[in-house]
């Protein structure tokens, strides 16, 4: 594949072709730049093993850009570029499904799946039937066609015989290829099932990002891909980072040149077809058996795996292996006879719902938390769930003393996914939502773009803990052996009462409460001294500024020499940043236009609480300035994040992939490839962890 500097040496190709009529010459180059974003999208997407940068992955791209632009007629239906839609789609067009996409019959017991056993040998004639088993992915289904080996269609399930057609936003799911080369297998026309999913990381990442904006999470990882597949801005769809899984082939028509492909002939073989030809299929994950004992041992084992999966799954789908046999057996109208899904043990369940508290977070915003009857689901014990706004109580329609459904998937929060009304009995109330703040009284606002009803009290003593609360955390000032449980006792005992108040301790009243001995005292205390020298950034994410999340206060740290510099801005500088738009450069500039939080911060600065961008100062000074570096293998004396911290805090600039901008590589025990390139260019340098650590000592 493409180094970083044949990268830029296709960039000036690509210009230079742009000034001249070659078009032969920029067939061949665009062509080959293709060639190059599929393979590394299907590393990335498929394989999990990027082998290029993102940077990389985007100078290849953008190159493919200008050639396209500059000669449109060279532009393909599968190129990269066309995945990204120009408009919004004002609303989708149905379309009928080749073949009918039944639901599949499930069971939750090795009973029921003996009896289907018996019903697929009787069915086939066979005393032992081959199976191939595969997980049962918890995700929206999709069905895509492939015609001459392009993508023409990509629909959602519907009803079953009709969905709608979802293809610009399927075109943004960077696991289905744009183009597929079905003619290898002898196929003109091919019809796929599978399921559109968002992992459990990308999940997480994305609902720390709406709450980093204030906006309530999405309830688990099946909804928020669901909701993407309709979305109207395929662009927003392509922010969600979905993947898409394909497991069945439910159609197919042949090429002229003759006979069906050896592969066609099992499901198994199907799936290795599919993965061959660039799709995320279940290969790794299936498992092929005989027997209905094997698969049974085999569904019962898997399920142990099933909390260590990267994705979400409900169960395994157990299909008859061989396709003639799938005919033979043939369906009813509601499902296929060659295939059982077994369930896992089900994560939703029934309760009561008791009462509803209301709680007042440190931006004031009142969050309604559903007190239910306690109910097992999932190994889990679940008593609260939030509700996160007004809007909710009112689109789920819930009332005191419905009977709910609640659902917990995985590691994710526990959410109620309904009420069931038609068991109303007539002794349930409405939910009344305050109009005044629970804490202290104070009238409540809601802003006209918001679903959220705020206190704006700044002294309201919920939002004081809070925000100490927050101040004190790991990811922010990370004042160990501090925690929640401290802030709020030291607060009701008239100990602490702002964020101030938190370096002016008295250690000696702490001393005479129950359970703080000399040892935590010593520790707490140089715990908070030591916060004093924390980078700026963290000081930043520290204050609790409104959608001002980590990665916004490393930018607004590294624009300022001094925190107190932020009162200088306007909204229209701060937009210009990284990242930064008009709702969080109106907070900013709103919270340094506060008279009370510029003199809380000269409180803090005059108790030794530094507020100078000492990293950008030692960048500036750094003795590793304008050197590079990239460290590979595992380091024995400082941890990865360490080492690479101190490439920064000395001037120097990390890199992603070993390049001949590479200055250092340091090595550390079992390096990996990145050693091997490393060795192939001369002008690098390649160093030890203890040459590094003399290094920067110098």
């Amino acid at each position: 594949m493409y180094s970083n500097d044949q990268v830029k040496e296709l960039s000036a190709l690509t210009n230079k072709l742009i000034a001249s009529s070659h078009t032969e010459k920029a067939f061949e180059i665009a062509e080959d730049i293709r060639k190059a974003l599929r393979f590394n999208e299907y590393r990335y997407y498929v394989l999990n093993d990027p082998l290029i940068s993102d940077s990389e992955y985007d100078q290849l791209y953008k190159a493919l850009e200008k050639i396209e632009a500059a000669h449109p007629e060279l532009t393909t239906s599968t190129s990269p570029t066309q995945r990204v839609g120009n408009s919004l789609n004002a609303s989708f067009n149905t379309v009928a499904h080749l073949v009918p996409m039944l639901s599949l019959d499930n069971s939750y017991n090795a009973a029921d799946l003996l009896d289907w056993d018996r019903k697929a040998r009787e069915l086939t004639g066979l005393n032992e039937v081959e199976y191939c088993i595969e997980p049962k992915f918890d995700g929206a289904s999709i069905s895509l066609i492939y015609e001459n080996d392009c993508l023409v269609r990509g629909a959602t399930r519907g009803d079953g015989v009709e969905g709608d057609d979802i293809t610009t936003n399927i075109k943004q799911i960077k696991s289905i290829p744009l183009g597929a080369e079905f003619s290898k297998y002898n196929v003109q026309q091919i019809e796929i099932r599978g399921e559109v999913m968002m992992s459990k990381k990308a999940f997480k990442k994305f609902n720390v990002n709406l709450a980093e904006q204030n906006l309530p999470p999405l309830a688990n990882p099946r909804n928020a891909a669901s909701g993407s597949l309709r979305m109207k801005d395929p662009k927003d769809v392509a922010k969600r980072n979905l993947e898409a899984f394909l497991y069945n082939v439910s159609y197919h028509i042949d090429t002229e040149k003759g006979g069906q492909h050896k592969n066609l002939d099992t499901h198994s073989g199907t799936l290795n077809m599919l993965w061959d030809l660039g799709f995320r299929s279940p290969v790794k994950e299936m498992m092929v058996v005989k027997g209905i004992e094997a698969a049974i041992s085999h569904v019962n084992d898997y399920e142990a795996l099933r909390d260590t999966l990267p994705y979400e799954i409900d169960g395994m789908v157990i299909k008859v292996n061989q396709l003639d046999l799938q005919d033979k057996m043939g369906m009813t109208t509601h499902h296929p006879r060659w295939a059982m899904a077994f369930k896992f043990k089900a994560r939703q369940a029934t309760s009561k719902l008791r009462t509803i508290e209301f709680q007042v977070g440190r931006t004031g915003a009142v969050t309604p938390v559903a007190k239910i009857e306690p109910v097992l689901i999932g190994g889990v014990t679940v008593g609260s769930i939030s509700l996160f706004n007004e809007d909710i109580i009112k689109e789920k329609d819930l009332m005191i003393g419905d009977t709910v459904l609640v659902e917990r998937a995985g590691d994710v929060i526990p959410y109620i996914v309904k009420s069931l009304s038609e068991l109303r009995d007539g002794n349930e109330t409405p939910i009344k939502f305050p109009t005044e703040c629970p804490v202290c009284n104070s009238q409540l606002f809601k802003e006209e773009s918001e679903a959220v009803w705020r206190c704006i009290n700044m002294e309201c003593p919920a939002q004081v803990i809070e925000k100490m609360i927050h101040f004190v955390s790991k990811d922010a000032m990370d004042i160990r052996s501090f925690g929640e449980a401290n802030v709020r006792k030291f607060y009701e005992l008239d100990l602490l009462k702002d964020i101030p108040g938190i370096y002016k301790l008295d250690f000696e009243a702490i001393s005479r409460l129950g359970g703080f001995g000399k040892k935590s005292i010593d520790n707490l205390q140089a715990a908070i001294e030591a916060s004093k020298q924390q980078p700026l950034h963290r000081l930043i994410f520290a204050l609790g500024i409104r959608f001002v999340g980590e990665t916004t206060a490393k930018v607004l740290s590294n624009k300022v020499n001094h925190l107190l510099d932020l009162k200088n801005y306007l909204e229209e500088d701060l937009q210009q940043l990284e990242d930064i738009g008009v709702k969080v450069a109106g907070s900013i500039v709103q919270f340094f236009k506060n008279e009370q939080n510029i003199e809380m911060l000269e409180h803090l600065e005059a108790l030794g609480v530094q507020m100078n961008n000492t990293k950008k100062t030692a960048v500036e000074k750094g003795g590793l300035k304008g050197q590079t570096f990239l460290f590979t293998g595992s380091l024995t004396e400082l941890k990865r994040s360490e080492a690479e911290e101190l490439v920064e805090q000395h001037g120097g600039k990390l890199l992603g992939s070993v390049s001949s901008k590479l200055n250092y590589l340091v090595v550390g025990e079992d390096a990996g490839s990145k050693l091997e390139k490393a060795k192939k260019i001369n002008a690098i340098k390649i160093i030890s962890e203890k040459d590094f650590i003399k290094l920067v000592q110098q």
